[in-house]
């Protein structure tokens, strides 16, 4: 790790200890011959590649389609931990929830002055097709992936919200499957809360905000671009994994108002859409005219109360980069509750002074896009060389309103395998929230791993790789 910059060890106490959850694992390590876990990566490797577990690289020299890096070490949380990060996640997300229905109704928020107006009319992720609109349930944001980092024993932060098409589930499944099929002396070990039921706890969510509760068996489909996204796999595992079907913008139809999906006997209709394409391509007849991925009609179905989107178009505002900064506020108004998870202190590039401050500390901050994702698009100050500096400046003060920044976290690391042995390495934390009739958390979700040293870029489209996630039960 950087000798600069002091973090937070989740295994080791600053004695070299080990910390009580990280106990058994770490005599389980020390037992091990020194090539044992180099001899399990390849075996997770082949598992992997067996299976088609793949992510694509846009924009990239090099093959489309790569393997994601796994790490055989879990990563551990107590019960403890699990049940406080737990309950900040259930207040954040019903507070985005409510957050969602106000700016599409009576703006409630805004009057009170609690956040500007044209942050969020002026936004392009806010939809002006949904105003007046209530979705099933009143539930916008049916799947959230909450990205958390953790800089001290009892301090976490949320960086970042996911509700538009949060991906990485598939990831956290597999890494379990395969941790469980190369590790079972280690589960034995350790009373691990089960992440399998997420298909069918995924399932009963969408199957809860059918337009129609008073049908017994609602048809559930998930709506893919199509196999040259960069989910495309994670698609598939989940319509392969609930049983429902996989569908193209091309097996769907709308008539009289309602949503068909082709079949081999009789067209068949449709209750709700897991849609994994963007808004804009939702419906070349509402949104984006030359769309050849969506379903002309869609948007007139959904709101008739035909169908339901999960999840909901417009859900993006709430997890726009500029927004992220009004969420203690959005939490308080909604529930009269403070935050239980802590922000990240963020500056907002659209506003003269914090522009300045920015520009001036480029060298110690992270600046990133106000929609960006994948971890391109932005400026990692501290690993920056000054060319990178330099030629950032330029773009922020060209655009500034596109960006936000925030201080360089010191995120907490994890024991990880690398080509040395065993290492110390950087993570976040994505766990999978899912809401409908009732909020469900699964238990733990999928931390992501800074696989090169002293990096703090963990998404695997930038180098990073994933490990299994483990919440002990009491």
């Amino acid at each position: 790790m950087s000798g600069e910059r002091t973090f937070f060890n989740e295994m080791l106490d600053d004695a070299g200890n080990s910390r009580p959850a990280y106990a058994k694992l770490d005599s389980w390590l020390a037992s091990k011959p020194p090539n044992f876990l180099k001899k399990k990566n390849r075996e997770a490797e082949t598992i992997f590649r067996r299976l088609g577990i793949t992510f694509a690289v846009y924009g990239s020299s090099q093959a489309t389609e790569r393997l994601i890096p796994f790490d055989p070490i879990p990563r551990i949380l107590s019960a403890s931990e699990w049940r406080r990060l737990s309950a900040g996640i259930d207040q954040r997300v019903r507070a985005l929830n409510a957050f969602l229905h106000d700016i599409y109704h009576r703006q409630e928020i805004i009057r009170a002055g609690r956040i500007p107006a044209d942050l969020i009319m002026q936004n392009e992720a806010f939809l002006p097709e949904m105003v007046g609109f209530t979705p099933a349930r009143k539930v916008y944001a049916h799947i959230i992936g909450t990205d958390l980092v953790r800089v001290g024993e009892d301090d976490f932060y949320v960086l970042e919200d996911n509700t538009r098409t949060p991906s990485g589930v598939s990831y956290m499944m597999e890494n379990r499957e395969t941790m469980m099929r190369m590790f079972p002396e280690l589960f034995e070990l350790h009373r691990v809360a089960p992440v399998e039921h997420y298909p069918d706890s995924l399932r009963q969510t969408l199957e809860s905000v059918g337009p129609d509760q008073s049908k017994s068996n609602q048809t559930v489909v998930v709506l893919t671009p199509g196999i040259y996204n960069s989910a495309y796999f994670e698609h598939a595992f989940l319509a392969d994994s609930m049983g429902v079907e996989l569908v193209e913008g091309r097996d769907l139809f709308v008539d009289e108002g309602k949503v068909f999906m082709r079949t081999t006997r009789k067209p068949k209709q449709v209750d709700v859409i897991y849609r994994r394409i963007d808004d804009a391509f939702l419906d070349p007849l509402t949104f984006q005219p030359e769309s050849m991925l969506g379903v002309p009609g869609l948007f007139d179905a959904y709101r008739a109360g035909n169908v339901t989107i999960c999840n909901a178009p417009g859900t993006g505002i709430a997890d726009d980069k500029a927004i992220y900064a009004y969420v203690p506020d959005i939490i308080e108004f909604y529930t009269g509750q403070k935050p239980i998870l802590k922000n990240v202190p963020t500056w907002n590039c659209s506003r003269p002074d914090d522009l300045a401050y920015v520009l001036d500390n480029l060298e110690d901050i992270v600046v990133k896009e106000v929609h960006g994702s994948g971890g391109y698009g932005m400026l990692i100050g501290p690993t920056a060389s000054k060319k990178e500096i330099a030629d950032f400046r330029k773009v922020l003060e060209s655009n500034p309103s596109n960006y936000i920044a925030q201080p360089t976290l010191a995120l907490s690391a994890c024991p990880t395998h690398v080509a040395s042995g065993v290492a110390p390495r950087h993570v976040d934390l994505r766990p999978y929230v899912l809401i409908g009739d009732q909020v469900r958390i699964t238990p733990g979700g999928l931390t992501r791993v800074a696989l090169k040293k002293g990096s703090l870029v963990v998404n695997s489209s930038q180098g990073g790789g994933t490990k299994d996630t483990w919440v002990l039960e009491d």
